[in-house]
């Protein structure tokens, strides 16, 4: 299933064999030992390293509860009558649902499915790139797409990718795709990246956007196990990123539906607090992560799993 898609879910793979998910996540486990597949956040993946990169079919299936959460604290970010830019993704278009509710808006974006799921919100004006349509995304690449953004300013970009660390920012798996999202953020005054903790660690080809021109990142709560994604959103934040992490349901968390949005309430460099939408952020170096980005009764045990 995983050679004839790119991806599968867990759900899926048990739903199709009959078994539990526990069970599938067992072999899973063995079969990425052998090398056959990667695991992800409720899935697996074709091995791919550096060069591959799954569809919108396939990414549109992993990490499905993340990304709403993260899409729902990032559009609590957003003002009435602002200008901002949407780059492509799976989780850019959870976003863009939620702000076809924001009054007076007008979304830059070289996405399809952005531009989709904003076509029917009447007070929301949507401005498209030119360029050539890449079909494994929907979206809009090549010398028109960037083009069609010179000149272009506006408050904010909201863009995702393939990976993000520390030590080279977010990156994706296409060359054109990386140039039209560093187009995207020379238009904007600051830069949020929505990547949810599967993508955290993880480095692509190409570099879209360095560390230090990131002003915000918004992700969910890694599980306690997952040690590289703790350390990258340490790294992160010791580099001076405003981190929001977003409750799930698996997580005990919680957020605001969309419509019932909170007036925005951002830190400067190095305060400390709440994110509105449910998330918590931390701006600047300085600090343990468990005590400012995870909730609070896990900084002992990510504490006592970094002892160890």
């Amino acid at each position: 299933m995983v050679r004839a898609n790119g991806a599968v879910s867990l759900r899926e793979l048990a739903r199709v064999v009959q078994t539990s998910e526990v069970t599938v996540r067992r072999d899973v486990r063995a079969l990425e030992a052998e090398g056959l597949l990667d695991r992800r956040h409720g899935g697996a993946v074709l091995p791919g390293g550096f060069t591959r990169e799954s569809g919108f079919p396939q990414k549109s299936h992993l990490a499905t509860a993340e990304k709403t959460a993260i899409a729902d604290v990032a559009a609590s970010l957003v003002d009435e009558g602002e200008a901002i830019v949407v780059g492509a993704g799976t989780t850019t278009q959870e976003l863009a649902r939620r702000l076809a509710r924001v009054p007076g808006l007008t979304v830059v974006t070289n996405s399809l499915l952005v531009a989709q799921a904003l076509a029917h919100a009447n007070r929301v004006e949507v401005v498209m790139t030119g360029g050539t349509l890449r079909g494994s995304n929907y979206a809009l690449v090549g010398s028109g797409a960037e083009q069609s953004l010179q000149g272009l300013r506006v408050s904010r970009a909201f863009l995702s990718g393939s990976g993000l660390t520390a030590e080279r920012g977010l990156s994706t798996s296409n060359m054109l795709s990386a140039s039209v999202d560093r187009a995207l953020v020379q238009a904007a005054a600051e830069v949020v990246v929505l990547a949810d903790h599967t993508k955290l660690g993880t480095d692509t080809m190409f570099q879209t956007v360095p560390t230090d021109v990131i002003t915000r990142l918004v992700t969910d709560e890694p599980p306690s196990h997952d040690e590289r994604a703790l350390t990258e959103l340490q790294a992160l934040a010791d580099q001076g990123v405003q981190i929001a992490v977003a409750g799930t349901g698996a997580h005990g968390g919680e957020h605001h539906p969309p419509g019932g949005r909170p007036r925005r309430d951002l830190p400067l460099p190095g305060q400390r607090g709440r994110m509105p939408g449910g998330g918590q952020f931390r701006g600047g170096p300085g600090g343990p992560l468990g005590a400012d980005v995870l909730a609070p009764e896990r900084t002992a045990r990510v504490a006592d799993m970094r002892r160890r």
